[in-house]
């Protein structure tokens, strides 16, 4: 993986952000300056920004399940000085989200120093499902609405895949998606005539978000992990 994408992932900022510290000489790969964004890393380095390692080689590699609250962002570093999900988590391990949620949004996120995983996790090519619980207005949802986000919407970057969708009851859909388009839940239900209200993850691949509340955190069983690396399929 690219080292600024690497960095991406891990939480520092966004890709093109992460380009501009790496060229500004803030990011080391073990003990030495790096600036090309375009470095290869395969996450067994130690990588350091402003000298502060992002992934330390001691200790076994942990995953946590968050119940995100709203107004948290789901960034392991911020500018503006906003509550992060990071914060949330009690842990002597270098964390970092596995993708994001939207600060307005709630739900499942999880926070972990192994790469790989997060990698395969949300990268598209594996195609780990995501389920989202909404809630709309503008309801109910009719029929040929639903048909219509099952079949695959033409949104501004392209059409989108096939949808798991129903409707539990009127206005509060279940949607499932392996994409991970920008915004693409809420651009989704913007092209049927439905804006969303509220949004919460409530499963990655075979975890679910369950009673978890929020604000909680556990960490995850070993054979809990085992089982979001198969939904990834083989390696």
């Amino acid at each position: 993986m690219r080292l600024a994408k690497h960095l991406a992932h891990a939480g520092v900022a966004s890709r093109r952000a992460a380009e501009v510290l790496i060229r500004d000489g803030r990011i080391s790969i073990d003990g030495k300056i790096v600036t090309d964004p375009a470095r290869d890393v395969d996450g067994t380095e130690r990588i350091a920004f402003d000298d502060e390692l992002l992934n330390p080689l001691t200790g076994k590699r942990v995953v946590y399940a968050v119940h995100k609250p709203a107004g948290v962002v789901s960034t392991a570093h911020d500018t503006h000085g906003r509550a992060k999900v990071t914060d949330l988590v009690d842990s002597d391990h270098r964390l970092y989200p596995v993708g994001r949620l939207d600060a307005d949004s709630t739900g499942l996120i999880l926070l972990t120093d192994d790469g790989d995983l997060a990698h395969r996790l949300t990268h598209p090519s594996f195609e780990v499902p995501k389920t989202y619980r909404v809630k709309v207005r503008e309801l109910p949802v009719s029929e040929g609405s639903l048909r219509r986000m099952r079949e695959g919407l033409q949104l501004e970057d392209g059409r989108t895949a096939p949808a798991g969708v129903r409707q539990s009851r009127p206005g509060i859909l279940e949607i499932t998606i392996h994409e991970g388009k920008k915004h693409q839940v809420k651009r989704m239900c913007e092209a049927i005539g439905h804006p969303v209200v509220t949004l919460t993850r409530i499963a990655i691949g075979p975890l679910r978000l369950g009673d978890l509340a929020v604000g909680g955190v556990r960490r995850l069983s070993a054979a809990e992990v085992q089982r979001l690396r198969d939904a990834a399929g083989p390696e």
